[in-house]
């Protein structure tokens, strides 16, 4: 190129380094003291750049390196003659979180090489991640000395919570690090890895070409694959010159590496610089050398404005628009990042552009037919978590319904078998068909209390215990906790007076509606009979109209049913029997009422005198009638926040033993969960009831062990079935259902149609009587005609004269003939 377009006539002088600084600094030292170099293209890694940018600042003259990249060369102060064309590992630790961000990973693990460009790669990267709220979990280095990875690279990655594996390090040693991960069987189908430069495919055997699919390589590339912009006629001139001095080395156009392009920007960087420095002459003859041999005391006179031109030049080379500033070392255009996949195509492997970068954005597809081919030949991206796929998982449950119960059932053989059913087993179930785990199931003894729970996980017993366990620090400590499976609160369990309710029309309520529709008929058939008995009678009613007689028949009934009394009384016999019949039952039915409505006011009142987990901290009930779980998180409150750490309350072993408790009135509360207090107020204990409302809110989560391998599977697959609705359809499903439907909440104390049957049997006799002395009276002229007549057909027989008939008195009803 050089001689293309001939603006440096001084000798060109290409060195090739082994990657060690010393030789780097060496070699270089020794062409300058024997050479008239004003420039530097080069060096190749970052090591090696850390010792030439500072020789070459000493010395004055420009470095444009095509490769190195480590963030600590950006420095412009501390590398004022620096420069470089291929972007910094800072853009390529941007576009790696935009990578992740894309796939929403959220861990990985990193491998570097321990040099400059292995630990400043991973130093940009991990502060990348951090800003972006990626964690890197483990670490590993590859150290160059003994061309090893430091520790044991299956179990670290095994070990891990996340299968993201991010490799950075140049191609030679990338290759070692990957063909050791290959014998530790810790690649594809699990893995993914993703390599910060390309690896030669040709260095693997064809037995590992399966698990090497879905291995994923970040690299810079020029503008032409990003749609940008590329100066292609100097390229192609840049190939004419190739093909003609040395075809023999030339791959073709389409197997030119990116990074022979970008040094090409670099070398013509420096010819565009002093074509402008010199524009009337030649290099050799507008720039001037101390006349010394010591490569350290030899400088280049009148360069120092080479530095400005590069500073402000911009022009558009073969890998894209080329831009530098004073503010830093670093290229401020053209950057452009590819995402390359390997892909198996017939028996060969191959890498397949499918992502592209533009100045750190976001990535979009290469090309809209180039698809990713995730490790295990998936099309699915990986989640970047360990996998639950075909797991056994040991699960502990605990008894507490509705959460776990046991059901029987008969199985293919007759037997009777039982199994878990409720809220637990069914999200174990749905857990299962999400992520793929194989559930062993064990039911925990009655006796097991909640705080030694954990300790079964730490100990390694089970891998997961599942119940109503409430997430506290405490437990905590001993195992961690899943999100959670049930939002809680604590609820005040009493018996089921303390929870009932007055209703508005509680007057009402006292006597059941059977019995106000008897005693409707009564007034109704008592003001009949009145109307009936007393319409003639009664000088009040007699001249009064149909309607006027109804209503003063109705006043009467109801004033004598109430005790109050009508302002006029009867005048017939049956109107008086009638009446005594309704004042008695009046005084039945009053004296009933006033006792039960004095009583439902009574229990409300009493009710009313405790309303929840307030009084029971201002000492309405003293703490000896307060039952509490022993080891439970309803413990663990009480002693925080009531009793100040006394154990003064009533202990109680169990669930079963604070219903036994409460029900024997050994003891009037008790605090528990509110999903289990709903369920067994509302299905099995009918005469317990809630107070209050909710307090101390909670959650119940899934116990597993810290650091455990497959929290995050575990954790997402929650989230999951949340978001879909799944937990309220298993509350639903478990919790509201309501089998105590003949239990009422109604404080009145309620008189039935039963319990007074014998009033209304005397009143009935009342009323037949008065209804038979009304039929007396009106008989009384019939029975007075039917005497009459009798007493005219009577025969009389013919008296006996005897000496002294004629002296006996007349004798009323004989009639002589």
């Amino acid at each position: 190129e050089f001689l293309k377009y001939g603006t440096l006539d001084t000798p060109r002088k290409l060195i090739e380094t082994i990657g060690d600084p010393t030789t780097a600094l060496r070699t270089t030292c020794e062409t300058i003291s024997t050479s008239n170099i004003v420039g530097i293209v080069g060096p190749v890694v970052s090591r090696e750049a850390h010792v030439i940018a500072p020789f070459d600042a000493s010395i004055g003259i420009p470095t444009i390196s095509y490769a190195a990249t480590d963030p600590e060369l950006s420095d412009r102060i501390a590398n004022p003659t620096f420069y470089r064309t291929v972007p910094s590992d800072n853009d390529a630790a941007s576009t790696i979180v935009n990578l992740f961000l894309k796939f929403n990973w959220t861990m990985c693990i990193i491998i570097y090489q321990n040099d400059e460009f292995g630990t400043g790669g991973y130093k940009a990267i991990s502060n990348a991640f951090l800003r972006n709220n990626v964690t890197v979990t483990e670490t590993m280095i590859f150290d160059l000395n003994t061309l090893s990875i430091r520790g044991d690279l299956k179990s670290t990655l095994t070990g891990s919570l996340t299968r993201i594996v991010i490799v950075w390090a140049d191609t030679s040693y990338a290759t070692f690090i990957l063909q050791s991960a290959l014998k530790a069987d810790v690649v594809g189908p699990l893995f993914t890895w993703i390599l910060g430069s390309d690896v030669p495919l040709t260095a693997f055997d064809e037995i590992s070409y399966d698990r090497l699919v879905g291995v994923l390589t970040i690299g810079p590339v020029v503008g032409n694959l990003a749609n940008a912009p590329i100066n292609q006629t100097l390229l192609n001139d840049a190939y004419s010159i190739w093909q003609k001095y040395e075809p023999e080395s030339f791959p073709g156009a389409a197997n030119v590496n990116y990074y022979a392009l970008f040094a090409f920007d670099a070398a013509w960087t420096l010819i565009q610089s002093f074509a402008q420095l010199c524009p009337n002459s030649t290099v050799s003859s507008c720039i001037t050398f101390t006349n010394t041999s010591f490569c350290f005391d030899r400088r280049v006179l009148h360069i120092h404005s080479i530095f400005d031109i590069i500073n402000t030049n911009t022009f558009l080379g073969v890998s894209g628009p080329v831009q530098f500033s004073a503010n830093t070392t670093d290229r401020v255009n053209g950057i452009y990042y590819i995402v390359q996949n390997v892909q198996r195509v017939s028996h060969t492997l191959k890498y397949v552009p499918v992502l592209i970068s533009t100045s750190s954005a976001a990535w979009t597809p290469q090309a809209q037919t180039n698809v990713i081919v995730w490790p295990g030949q998936s099309l699915t991206a990986p989640t970047g978590y360990a996998s639950l796929q075909g797991v056994t998982l040991y699960i502990a449950v605990i008894i507490t319904p509705p959460f776990t119960m046991m059901k029987e059932y008969v199985d293919q053989y007759g037997l009777t078998q039982t199994k878990p059913i409720g809220y637990i087993p069914d999200l174990i179930e749905l857990l299962q068909k999400q992520i793929g785990f194989v559930p062993n199931i064990t039911v925990l003894p009655e006796n097991t209390t909640y705080n030694s729970l954990p300790d079964l996980v730490a100990n390694k017993v089970y891998d997961l215990v599942m119940g109503d366990v409430t997430i506290l620090s405490s437990r905590r400590i001993k195992a961690a906790f899943s999100d959670s499976i049930f939002d809680n609160s604590l609820r005040i369990l009493t018996r089921q007076k303390a929870g009932t309710v007055v209703h508005r029309f509680g007057f009402l309520r006292t006597f059941e509606l059977a019995l106000w529709m008897v005693i409707l008929a009564c007034l109704i058939w008592s003001a009949f009979l009145f109307s009936f008995y007393e319409g003639n009678a009664h000088t009040d009613l007699r001249n009064k109209s149909i309607l006027s007689r109804i209503g003063m028949s109705i006043w009467f009934a109801f004033g004598t049913l109430i005790g109050y009394g009508a302002d006029f009384h009867t005048r017939s016999a049956a109107g008086r029997v009638l009446t005594i019949g309704i004042y008695i039952t009046s005084l039945v039915l009053i004296s009933a009422y006033q006792a039960y409505f004095t009583a439902s006011i009574t229990v409300s009142i009493a009710q009313s005198s405790f309303s929840g987990i307030d009084d029971i901290k201002n000492g309405k009930v003293p703490y000896n009638r307060i039952g509490i779980i022993s080891g439970s998180a309803m413990e663990e409150y009480f002693l925080r926040e009531i009793s100040d750490g006394s154990h003064t309350y009533y202990i109680l072993r169990d669930k079963q033993d604070m219903f036994d408790k409460l029900l024997s009135g050994i003891i009037d509360v008790s605090i528990m969960d509110t999903g289990f207090a709903e369920f067994a107020t509302s299905s099995i204990y009918c005469n317990l009831t809630i107070v209050g409302t909710g307090f101390d809110q909670s959650q119940f989560g899934i116990i597993y062990p810290t650091k455990w391998l497959y929290e995050q599977a575990l954790d997402v697959s929650i989230l999951s079935l949340r978001e879909k609705g799944v937990f309220n359809d298993l509350k639903s499903k478990w919790f509201q259902t309501n089998n105590c439907t003949s239990a009422s909440t109604d404080t009145s104390v309620r008189l039935s149609l039963e319990a007074l049957t014998g009033l209304f049997i005397v009143f009935a006799i009342f009323s037949a009587l008065s209804m038979l002395m009304f039929l007396w009276v009106k008989c009384r002229p019939l029975r007075k005609c039917i005497r009459q007549r009798r007493s005219r057909n009577a025969v009389i027989p013919n008296p006996v004269y005897r000496p002294y008939a004629q002296h006996l008195p007349y004798i009323a009803g004989y009639q002589h003939v």
